[in-house]
């Protein structure tokens, strides 16, 4: 993650879509990548609100454990709610993610235009802790929505399954993402002349976020592999 103080400053809450997007392909990294990864994880949640909004309880209609059907449609309809509720709050939180990665960006690249010296180690370490932390935040709320896009792609309706498959891609990105730059920033701390030993003592929790992120992006794969024939039948075919 590379950031720099000296252009207009841009949010999710206020900036356009095409201004966001020409902020992120000039050459300052503010917004960067991290800030890209909430915005993949913002569109997962969107495309899981809408596939959500879609579904309706249409095949629970067999008693189960003694409910009657209408009991079964009930409960059903009661977990769609929530889960519907969860991917908007889950879009809000993720572009206010963005928005502070993109601080921390900021605050990353300032620390390395600093004069070589004390003052410039601990502002290097303080600023890759942060934006490690930012990452890990952003990545730890997109491993939480794995649950329910996985929900939707047993129960969800069907017509939406290539909705479901975007979102997943979409979600996958927002891990790699994060998974990258919780690693990088960590490892940034070596230019504050600290070891990896060194920081993995000092943030074993940032550490072993690289593990936790490394095992969700498997189960997205597997994930993305269950739907596959039904998202993509004309290429599962040939």
């Amino acid at each position: 993650m590379t950031g720099s103080s000296d252009t207009d400053e841009v949010s999710t809450d206020h900036s356009s879509v095409s201004t966001w997007m020409q902020a992120l392909g000039t050459a300052t990294g503010n917004p960067g990548g991290g800030a890209a990864s909430g915005l993949m994880l913002a569109i997962a949640a969107g495309l899981t609100a809408m596939v959500a909004g879609y579904t309706r309880a249409t095949h629970a209609t067999e008693v189960a454990n003694g409910q009657a059907a209408t009991e079964v449609e009930v409960e059903v309809e009661a977990t769609i709610a929530a889960l519907h509720a969860r991917a908007e709050a889950r879009s809000e939180v993720a572009l206010r993610l963005a928005d502070e990665d993109a601080h921390a960006s900021r605050a990353f690249g300032s620390a390395f235009h600093l004069a070589p010296g004390v003052e410039r180690d601990e502002a290097i370490r303080a600023a890759s802790i942060e934006a490690a932390a930012a990452s890990a935040r952003l990545g730890e709320h997109a491993v939480d929505a794995i649950d329910d896009l996985a929900w939707l792609t047993e129960h969800g309706n069907p017509a939406l399954i290539a909705d479901v498959a975007v979102a997943i891609g979409a979600l996958r990105a927002a891990i790699t993402g994060a998974r990258t730059n919780v690693s990088f920033d960590l490892g940034s701390v070596r230019s504050a002349h600290a070891s990896l030993e060194e920081v993995r003592a000092d943030e074993p929790r940032l550490w072993e976020l690289v593990a936790v992120f490394d095992r969700a992006l498997e189960r997205i794969d597997r994930l993305a592999a269950s739907i596959d024939s039904e998202a993509a039948p004309t290429d599962a075919a040939s």
